[in-house]
């Protein structure tokens, strides 16, 4: 009698990669995300916020992508890590903030790190706002403000330096909002926009490229209305070269 298969992720591979590695075989390796999600707690609710850089190892992916993930009714977090394994480790969870803190990192522990999903946790329930870390092994963080991602460094060293209790709206996104400039500016595997979202109760806010620290400086004189097959010349230099005389014996020495 069959058994019938179980939901979850299938490890089948790892036999198909071990294998691999007896023979001599390089197994196949994984491609590291650089992202720079942070978030804090104000006086009335919540800030998260994040970059919009997707990488693809050394290749950016989408400039402008979204990395906020819908929860519950004012419960948001952002994930850093593989796109898929975020989207669906934030997929379908309605609760309170702290119950759909249990089901995100028992959901993470039981994959013990193989689900590439490092989360920013933020809301606004009956009992009041809430922020969490959640990192990929299932351990977790409750703290009044908190960064993760490749750009947490830099970010954490704005919030260190400028945080304090009892922030008002404004003051928060404006933290929030220098905290993730300073992953952009200082990680390779950040970039583009700063995505903000804002909780209080009964009322989420969602701020969709809210700053834009790096626009495009270089405008074409022509509008980028370049004919087919050509493309603007800015300047030309022409060095001439002087050409030496080889003997057929040297070119043979050498």
């Amino acid at each position: 009698m069959d058994v019938p298969a179980k939901g979850g992720f299938s490890f089948d591979m790892c036999c198909r990669n071990g294998m691999m590695e007896k023979k001599g075989f390089k197994a196949p390796g994984f491609l590291k995300t650089g992202t720079t999600i942070v978030g804090l707690v104000f006086a009335d609710g919540v800030v998260l916020g994040a970059d919009t850089r997707a990488t693809e190892g050394p290749i950016v992916a989408d400039k402008n992508c979204e990395k906020i993930h819908y929860m519950a009714p004012y419960i948001y977090c952002y994930g850093a890590g593989t796109a898929a394994d975020t989207e669906a480790v934030t997929a379908g969870r309605e609760s309170r903030v702290v119950t759909a803190l249990a089901l995100l990192k028992s959901h993470l522990f039981r994959y013990q790190g193989h689900v590439s999903a490092a989360l920013v946790l933020g809301g606004v329930d009956c009992t009041g706002p809430h922020l969490h870390t959640v990192y990929p092994h299932g351990s977790t963080d409750t703290l009044p403000f908190a960064t993760m991602g490749s750009g947490s460094l830099a970010a954490m060293s704005v919030f260190e330096s400028k945080y304090k209790e009892g922030l008002t709206r404004e003051e928060g996104i404006q933290l929030v909002s220098e905290a993730i400039c300073a992953g952009i500016s200082d990680d390779l595997g950040s970039g583009s926009n700063v995505d903000v979202c804002v909780m209080t109760k009964g009322k989420t806010e969602y701020l969709r490229n809210h700053l834009l620290p790096n626009p495009r400086t270089y405008v074409s004189s022509k509008g980028y209305s370049f004919v087919l097959g050509q493309t603007e010349v800015l300047a030309t230099k022409i060095t001439p070269l002087k050409q030496a005389e080889v003997t057929i014996g040297d070119a043979m020495e050498e």
